[in-house]
């Protein structure tokens, strides 16, 4: 049985033009030829013709595919564990690489899911996603940013006024204890420092104590999250930061 050029690109999906390149190079030189000069591939050519295409299909040059098939060493069951060797390894390759790109579009698709008139009803004049793209490029990478990122992309417009509710709530509960003169270090300071860790943990994040006390003092060094607590009342931020601090040594020695 012998198959014309044409019926060969048919069965393999290539083109005729690929079959007349593979035979002039001499990687696939067809075991028949016609009665007028034509090509015919035999069996045993359409068996080295899957050879080559599984190589191919794995990145190796037209050259290494020739040394590899032309091993007078090898048999055919040797170049089948190769390829089963190299297709598996290829495999997990892919499976990392769909990963990568779920993960990259689950990150894309992530945010605050609310409609305009959602996020003013909950937020008012302040845009909730204004550092977005500078948050991405902070900590983007770490575990807890990609944590925020699936929880916050869940949340309806509920869960946000949930939210706003209690951060207003505990604000004004911190603005009290400051009038009345509490120390950061004390008993009441410590415990809304510990609810403001908490409410990291349920809302975005897990929130271990050591992190807690370096957002205590990124909430001084940066002057957005210092304007913030600022607004609440003024000294807030650093008597927050000595809070956290305090709180921290208390469950960590």
């Amino acid at each position: 049985m012998s198959y014309s050029v044409g019926q060969v690109a048919g069965f393999a999906g290539v083109t005729v033009r690929t079959l007349h390149h593979y035979d002039e190079i001499g990687l696939l030189v067809p075991g028949e030829r016609s009665h007028a000069g034509h090509r015919r591939y035999s069996d045993a050519d359409l068996d080295r013709l899957q050879q080559i295409l599984f190589y191919r299909e794995l990145g190796f040059p037209l050259d290494e595919v020739a040394v590899l098939l032309d091993d007078p060493e090898a048999d055919p069951r040797a170049h089948l564990r190769r390829q089963h060797d190299l297709l598996t390894a290829r495999i997990e390759q892919l499976r990392k690489m769909a990963a990568a790109v779920e993960h990259a579009m689950e990150a894309r698709k992530m945010g605050i899911n609310l409609t305009p008139e959602e996020k003013f009803e909950v937020f008012g004049d302040k845009d909730p996603e204004q550092y977005a793209d500078e948050a991405e490029a902070r900590w983007g990478g770490t575990e807890q940013y990609a944590e925020s990122q699936r929880r916050v992309a869940r949340y309806t417009k509920d869960d946000w006024q949930r939210i706003q509710d209690q951060t207003a709530d505990w604000g004004r509960r911190y603005d009290a204890l400051m009038t009345a003169g509490e120390p950061p270090t004390g008993e009441a300071a410590m415990a809304l420092a510990e609810e403001h860790r908490q409410h990291i943990c349920t809302w975005y994040y897990e929130c271990p104590y050591e992190l807690h006390r370096s957002l205590g003092e990124m909430y001084v060094a940066d002057e957005r999250f210092k304007a913030f607590y600022e607004s609440v009342r003024p000294g807030l931020a650093e008597h927050l930061k000595e809070a956290i601090a305090a709180n921290a040594a208390r469950h960590t020695s």
